[in-house]
C-alpha cells in the first residue's frame, strides 16, 4: 500500500516538475524540487523505519540530495552555490556508497562473471566524459574529478551487489545509479561544455528515476545470505 501510495505522489512530482523546467515556470519549480527528497525520505521512513543500517544510509544520502537540490535550485542568483550542490551531493553518494558496501559484506566472496566488464565499462566512461569536459573546466577541474570518481564507485558498487541481495533490489538500485550518472553526466556537459535542448527536463527526469528507484529498491532489498547486521 505504501509502495503504490508513494509511487502516485511522486509520479505527481515528477509530472509537476517536467512540466515546470520545459515551460520555465520557476515559482512551480521552486516548489515542486525540494519535494522529490521530501516524499522519498518520508516513503523510506514509513516503509523501513531504519531499522537497519543500510536504510539509515540511504536516508542519510538523501537528505544531501535534498540539500543539493535547494543549492542548485538558487544558483541562478547565487552562482557559488553551484559548488555546495556539488560537496552535497558528493556527500549523498558516499553515503549511498557506504550503504552498498554493506551487502558486499555480507558475502563477501562472491564473485558474479560481468563484473570486471561493467568495472571496466564504467571507468572508460567516466575517463572519457572527463577529458571531453577538461578543456571548459578551468578552476573546477579538481572538483569534477572527483565527483566523477566517487559516482562512478557509487555505480561500480551497485553492480557489486549482484547475488548478495534478492534480484529485484538489485535491478532497482543498478538502475538508479545508473540514472543518477546519466543525469549528472548530462548536467555536467550543459554547463560546462555545450548546451543541451531541454537540458532541464532531461537532467530532473533522469534524477528523478535515480532517487526514485534507488529508494524502492532499498524498501525492496533483502540480504540473500547474512554476514552482517542488516
Amino acid at each position: 500500500m505504501k509502495t503504490k501510495l508513494f509511487s502516485f505522489i511522486f509520479a505527481l512530482i515528477f509530472v509537476i516538475q517536467l512540466y515546470a523546467e520545459s515551460t520555465g515556470n520557476i515559482p512551480l519549480r521552486n516548489f515542486s524540487k525540494p519535494l522529490i527528497a521530501v516524499v522519498l525520505l518520508v516513503w523510506l521512513y514509513l516503509a523501513t523505519k531504519l531499522k537497519g543500517r543500510f536504510h539509515k544510509r540511504i536516508f542519510t544520502g538523501l537528505i544531501f540530495a535534498l540539500a543539493g537540490d535547494v543549492f542548485l535550485m538558487l544558483q541562478t542568483s547565487r552562482p557559488g552555490f553551484f559548488t555546495y550542490g556539488l560537496v552535497a551531493f558528493l556527500l549523498c553518494h558516499v553515503y549511498y556508497i557506504r550503504a552498498f558496501i554493506l551487502d558486499h559484506k555480507s558475502n563477501p566472496n562472491l564473485k558474479n562473471s560481468f563484473f570486471l566488464w561493467a568495472v571496466g565499462a564504467l571507468i572508460i566512461f567516466c575517463v572519457g566524459l572527463f577529458f571531453y569536459l577538461q578543456p571548459f573546466l578551468g578552476a573546477m577541474q579538481f572538483a569534477v574529478l572527483i565527483y566523477a570518481i566517487i559516482i562512478t564507485f557509487m555505480a561500480i558498487m551497485a553492480v557489486n551487489r549482484y547475488g548478495k541481495v534478492n534480484i529485484f533490489s538489485y535491478k532497482l538500485i543498478l538502475y538508479g545509479a545508473l540514472f543518477f550518472l546519466l543525469s549528472d553526466s548530462a548536467l555536467a556537459v550543459n554547463k560546462f561544455a555545450q548546451p543541451i535542448p531541454q537540458a532541464g527536463v532531461l537532467i530532473m527526469a533522469t534524477y528523478m528515476l535515480a532517487q526514485f528507484l534507488i529508494v524502492y529498491g532499498t524498501v525492496e532489498r533483502k540480504l540473500i545470505i547474512t554476514k552482517t547486521e542488516i
